[in-house]
């Protein structure tokens, strides 16, 4: 077990480069089970989560290659049962569903793990898999589907309470690409991640629309080929360097970013009065404002602002002054971290699914404790800015999802060191 030790004041200067997206590698990564011919996935972060994931794909019978970065993968002949002893550990893990049932029309996948930030289910999956066709027995812990004569394509509603699912709009259309006939998804998710996947996909062989939007048509096909694929910036990863370097920085440029994926946490920085400049290179300066102003926002699906920056902001607005709201609709209980930021010395009031924050002059150094991955960066960030010293235990939550984080702040200017406990 490994815990990271911040010391406050350290003014972060310089660049940083982002690294490839966790959330579009893992169902890409996923979505090689689909074809027998080789696959290259470049611009793979080294995480715990992808690691996982390569795993899983080997376990599956899978010839794999990961090295700095890329991911070559030749699915020849694969399984149709997921190990529990992986699935459990991460829950993007159940996104191998939906190719391993196309391609071996039956799949046995344990019901997966990963963070606990309330109730994530995964019936919008299933519903989904069951409209092509499928049989769906949850039983024992363990999801079987099959459909031994193949799956048939229909229109596929993907709306939930709280949205559109994106593993789950990832998982149908995998499982669409071989569909016989046209599948329909509506109310797909539209994130970047999802649009990502597709590009990969059609860069197989399948032939699918509108990706990237709230309607995607999948004609299927028979087979799929081989590829090269690079992976996108990660869009989080990137909201994350830009609220670090507005808490502490003196001008931080972030690298390999897309700031188009980036509108919404653009919008709400510049709304408190923050610079955020959008280089002709494509890369982003931010600058802290000398007087921010108190904001309010709401989590929505993408375009809106992501759920996944929720923690981020709450760090940020600990210490803005005036009182700023937030409002998460996509995960009601997604607070775990203001309990942590409490002990730090925030002022923060939760009523229901809403964050009152009225911002501090300072935080102060505490040990606290990471409860999910977006969490737990907001606890590093509120201790750049922090007096003091913060013992953030529960590292592995960060690594999850952050490809050498204490590095790369390291590297602007931070004064972090991770040790052993």
């Amino acid at each position: 077990m490994e815990k990271l030790l911040v010391s406050g004041g350290a003014r972060l200067s310089g660049s940083v480069s982002i690294s490839g997206s966790k959330n579009s590698s893992l169902p890409i990564l996923a979505a090689t089970l689909l074809s027998e011919e080789s696959c290259v996935i470049n611009n793979v972060p080294n995480l715990s989560d992808t690691n996982y994931m390569v795993q899983i794909l080997s376990t599956l019978g899978a010839e794999v290659e990961a090295d700095e970065g890329t991911v070559k993968v030749r699915a020849r002949e694969i399984s149709s049962q997921a190990p529990y002893d992986l699935v459990r550990k991460m829950r993007a893990s159940v996104c191998v569903l939906g190719p391993m049932l196309a391609r071996k029309r039956e799949a046995f996948v344990s019901l997966p793990g990963g963070c606990v930030i309330g109730d994530r289910p995964i019936d919008l999956h299933l519903r989904g898999l069951e409209a092509l066709g499928a049989e769906v027995e949850v039983k024992g812990g363990d999801i079987r589907v099959s459909a031994p004569d193949g799956l048939r394509g229909a229109k596929v509603n993907m709306r939930g309470q709280y949205g559109s699912t994106v593993l789950g709009t990832d998982n149908v259309m995998m499982a669409a690409v071989f569909a016989e006939g046209t599948t329909i998804i509506e109310s797909a998710a539209a994130e970047p991640e999802v649009e990502d996947l597709a590009v990969f996909l059609n860069a197989l062989g399948a032939k699918i629309e509108g990706a990237g939007t709230r309607k995607i048509v999948i004609h299927g096909v028979e087979s799929l080929s081989g590829a090269d694929h690079e992976v996108i910036p990660d869009r989080i990863e990137a909201g994350t360097f830009m609220i670090a370097g507005i808490i502490a920085g003196d001008g931080v440029l972030l690298e390999n970013v897309r700031a188009d994926h980036l509108t919404a946490l653009i919008d709400s920085l510049r709304g408190s009065g923050h610079g955020v400049d959008l280089k002709d290179d494509g890369s982003i300066l931010v600058s802290a404002s000398d007087c921010p102003k108190a904001n309010e926002i709401t989590t929505e699906p993408y375009p809106g602002f992501p759920t996944d920056m929720q923690a981020q902001m709450c760090a940020l607005y600990a210490t803005t002054s005036g009182i700023s709201v937030i409002t998460e609709t996509v995960f009601p209980n997604r607070f775990m971290h203001v309990p942590e930021l409490k002990r730090m010395g925030a002022n923060i009031n939760l009523k229901d699914s809403m964050a009152v924050i009225r911002g501090v002059d300072q935080l102060s150094a505490a040990p606290v404790m990471a409860s999910d991955l977006r969490a737990s960066a907001a606890l590093v960030l509120a201790a750049l800015g922090a007096d003091g010293t913060t013992e953030i235990n529960r590292l592995y939550h960060i690594d999850r999802g952050y490809e050498n984080i204490d590095q790369k702040l390291g590297s602007l200017g931070a004064q972090l060191q991770r040790i052993k406990n």
